[in-house]
């Protein structure tokens, strides 16, 4: 099984290709950023992808079970979600649905 971090850099190659798009690092994670806002990351531990999304969205994944808040130091983000490495076969379509949040906001 391939680790979380290398799976997550293996599908964002693709989207780095996209203008506006490129990496950085937010609170010390690997990220992803359109436009200079972050929209992804993959948790320092590789454990879970972190994507963007509306608060809405946000809860209904952690409704559904394909997610889970993302709250480092016990305070929750709203609008993000970690999806653990457990699912990481949802990641491509969560990973595009960040960006297009990213691209609309």
């Amino acid at each position: 099984m391939t680790d979380g971090k290398t799976l997550f850099w293996q599908i964002a190659i693709d989207l780095l290709e996209r203008e506006g798009v490129t990496r950085g690092t937010m609170m010390g994670f690997p990220c992803l950023r359109y436009e200079g806002t972050f929209f992804a990351c993959v948790h320092r531990t590789g454990e879970s992808m972190i994507i963007k999304a509306s608060a809405s969205r946000v809860n209904a994944m952690v409704e559904a079970g394909i997610a889970e808040p993302f709250a480092p130091n016990g305070r929750v983000f709203r609008e993000w979600a970690a999806i653990p490495t457990e699912i990481s076969e949802s990641w491509p379509d969560r990973l595009e649905e960040a960006f297009a949040f990213a691209k609309n906001a």
